[in-house]
């Protein structure tokens, strides 16, 4: 949890800081505290609300521990405390309140834990140990300083082809399997299912960047992703349907280079729809990957979104994946007829597996986590492997490019050049 930075404030930080409501709590977090090198002078009376008006006008700590017993809202009490913390603060909360969407809704929030009052020494001490770990450990920016930014859209051709599905697994790949950090960006903003096929509350995040788009920073990114995993993480939304998306999509292009700061990868969960309305979307994304079904329909609909891509994002990697294939004899058109009708073959083909995608639903995991051992996802962990080869491959070849003093115009009229004797 984080709030501006202020150098001044920053220079006197102490390393531990805690505001109890009751002494009982006091009494048992002191010698605790002690056993990790703090002061127990350090452990104050008043709960959240005297920890807001202190750390107002004093440094807040490297570790600090806030008793939410006396709030009555305590999700936006925390808010108020982030207004006043430094960057890289670890906080520790604890409460008489045993629910697990607080919970879940207080570690989006960016708090460290939520521990349940009455406390348990050995879970507090744990608590304070793992924050310690948290402190010393390398930063995010610092792990991935060697890696180029991945970054892929996702984008169904019609609507129920399975792009999520696709979306959701390609990102929990990208961050189990391929140990990249990856943000999963949701931006159907009314329907998107992102969240929910991970079991998670969307939160509020990306409804209050596209209110909000100035308040978008990295802060604000630690603050609205939703954690899925260590390396996975979530921003989606359920918007009210009776509130219709307004502004230029300038809040999603900052999103996107906002989470480009904070991630390895982003997979980005796009509606066909946003290529028409925001098409400056795809401008920084190295791949795209075109989910379809084998329709008539879905064959017309992927000719227009391939000749858009020709026209408006040439320098992107298009993959064309179908999905939920069935037996030939159930096709509306057989996969012949269909690379036929769009001039290109199809990359990667996923069979359709009712009983599987009913167990991952009701898991509320991707399918490639539920059918890891399942013959028929091993195209998308195959798809997961190109993306990245592409994202490698391309910064190589810029740095390269940079050193003999090549210019991006060049590559891209290079580019058109290779596009049109294809063409011919």
């Amino acid at each position: 949890m984080n709030a501006p930075f202020n150098p001044g404030r920053a220079a006197s930080r102490d390393p531990f800081t805690a505001f109890v409501c009751d002494e009982a709590t006091a009494e048992l977090m002191r010698p605790i505290a002690v056993e990790l090198g703090w002061s127990p002078e350090k452990v104050n009376k008043g709960g959240l609300r005297n920890a807001v008006q202190t750390l107002a006008v004093s440094a807040s700590p490297h570790v600090l521990f806030v008793d939410l017993s006396e709030s009555g809202d305590p999700l936006n009490d925390i808010n108020a405390l982030a207004e006043v913390c430094e960057p890289g603060t670890i906080v520790l909360t604890a409460g008489a309140v045993n629910d697990v969407r607080l919970y879940r809704d207080l570690i989006a929030s960016g708090i460290q834990d939520y521990l349940l009052k009455p406390i348990n020494p050995d879970m507090l001490r744990d608590a304070f140990l793992q924050a310690q770990t948290a402190l010393s450990a390398p930063k995010q920016s610092d792990a991935s300083a060697g890696r180029p930014h991945c970054a892929a859209a996702v984008i169904g051709t019609r609507g129920g082809c399975g792009a999520t599905s696709i979306a959701t697994s390609l990102a929990w790949l990208m961050g189990e399997r391929q140990g990249r950090t990856t943000a999963l960006l949701d931006l159907d903003v009314h329907f998107g299912t992102g969240a929910l096929a991970l079991d998670l509350e969307p939160g509020r995040g990306l409804t209050d960047a596209i209110e909000n788009p100035s308040r978008i920073d990295g802060l604000f990114i630690e603050r609205a992703m939703v954690r899925a995993s260590e390396r996975l993480a979530v921003l989606s939304a359920e918007a009210p349907i009776n509130a219709p998306m307004t502004g230029d999509g300038a809040a999603f292009y900052q999103l996107q280079e906002e989470i480009r700061s904070a991630f390895e990868c982003t997979i980005t969960d796009l509606p066909r729809q946003m290529l028409v309305q925001h098409p400056h979307l795809i401008a920084d994304m190295q791949v795209a990957v075109l989910v379809t079904e084998l329709t008539l329909a879905a064959a017309r609909d992927t000719i227009r979104i391939l000749s858009w891509f020709k026209s408006n994002a040439p320098q992107t990697q298009i993959f064309l994946l179908a999905n939920k294939m069935p037996q030939p004899a159930l096709l509306e058109i057989s996969r012949k007829e269909f690379e036929g009708s769009i001039e290109r073959p199809l990359d990667f083909v996923v069979p359709f597996d009712p009983k599987l995608a009913a167990q991952a639903a009701k898991l509320g995991k991707p399918m490639a986590e539920v059918g890891r051992t399942n013959r028929g996802l091993a195209p998308i962990g195959e798809l997961a492997g190109r993306i990245l080869e592409i994202t490698d491959a391309g910064a190589d070849g810029e740095r390269k490019e940079a050193a003999k003093g090549g210019s991006l115009l060049s590559k891209l009229g290079d580019l058109k050049a290779l596009m049109a004797s294809k063409k011919k």
